[in-house]
């Protein structure tokens, strides 16, 4: 079992930064595939940004240039560094972890793109 918590969400103006930070337990995650995903009110959950094992990133079209993904294995952390924020940002963020067909989800931190 891995738990995953999320932080670093909040209240930000348009054009504002954050950071997310997402911890991982267990002795696994230097070889896990971590994500992170946000879902709005009544939206689906989708795909923002993945980062491999070896540090291949991957980003959805609507964050590229914006988001950068990293991690930090020393630590057990995958971290989201969100910039230029547009009130369309605004969701619930969740971070994954995927390893050999094993999925575990955080419970998710909300950020608020408004003036």
């Amino acid at each position: 079992q891995v738990q995953l918590v999320e932080s670093g969400g909040g209240l930000v103006q348009p054009g504002g930064s954050l950071r997310l930070s997402c911890l991982a337990s267990g002795n696994m995650f230097s070889i896990a595939t971590m994500g992170w995903y946000r879902q709005a009110p009544g939206k689906e959950r989708d795909l923002v940004a993945t980062i491999s094992s070896g540090g291949n990133t991957n980003y959805a079209a609507s964050v590229k240039g914006r988001f950068t993904i990293s991690r930090d294995n020393t630590k057990n952390t995958v971290y989201l560094q969100m910039n230029s924020l547009k009130p369309e940002d605004t969701s619930v963020y969740y971070c994954k972890y995927m390893n050999v067909g094993v999925n575990y989800w955080g419970k998710g931190t909300l950020v608020t793109v408004s003036s």
